[in-house]
């Protein structure tokens, strides 16, 4: 299974660069990244925030109507690299894995239980409340990826808690530290995560991201 795997993920990378370099670059698509960019430079400034965010769904727009190919290789790289990611940290007993091109998960409502868990979604909302996780073993992962996503993470004490968070393009919230624009990453982990019989690892990954993490 994991050699399988293995190959999947490599041959969905593969196939989705040489999908990219198959296109090329025309005037259409240059404005589509010029459009993209300043978006991202809007965003940085941080005063433009939301005018950043409609200049990236329109460059965003633009490369998806003209270049539907493109996408389809963002796509295959994006869940090549989720497999990839998945066979390295997530241990293969009990667990649970899906993929969907959309997901809404809202684990933040009533009593859920906590196990080793991977998704990976085109569109995805998630929602997770870890105070109102039951346990099943000692260490579990918690690994969320796909293209767009909004995550809201509330961070419990009652457990050691580690957490990755990457955005290509987006904003990623820990409280008082706001990551925005372009190449997004958080690392957090809690200062009781050494002494804690029970951990928990959240890997979260996505192209486009608003992620919130609040710490209680």
């Amino acid at each position: 299974m994991d050699r399988h795997r293995s190959l999947l993920a490599i041959g969905l990378i593969g196939l989705g660069i040489f999908i990219i370099f198959g296109q090329g670059l025309g005037f259409f698509t240059i404005v589509a990244i010029f459009i993209l960019g300043y978006g991202i430079y809007k965003i940085r400034l941080g005063d433009d925030v939301k005018i950043g965010y409609i200049l990236l769904a329109i460059g965003g727009g633009m490369i998806l109507l003209h270049h539907f190919m493109f996408v389809v290789a963002i796509v295959m790289i994006s869940l090549g690299l989720y497999y990839a990611k998945m066979k390295k940290v997530i241990p293969a007993r009990n667990h649970v894995q899906k993929q969907n091109v959309t997901s809404s998960i809202h684990w933040d409502r009533d009593p859920w239980t906590l196990r080793n868990t991977s998704m990976w979604h085109v569109l995805g909302e998630v929602n997770i409340d870890l105070s109102l996780a039951m346990v099943e073993d000692e260490n579990n992962v918690l690994m969320f990826q796909g293209i767009v996503g909004d995550i809201d993470l509330v961070v419990s004490e009652d457990y050691g808690v580690e957490v990755e968070a990457f955005a290509l393009f987006g904003q990623i919230d820990l409280d008082d530290e706001k990551e925005t624009g372009m190449l997004n990453r958080v690392y957090w982990k809690s200062p009781n995560y050494e002494q804690r019989d029970q951990k928990v690892k959240i890997i979260i990954s996505y192209l486009v991201g608003n992620v919130d993490i609040h710490l209680t």
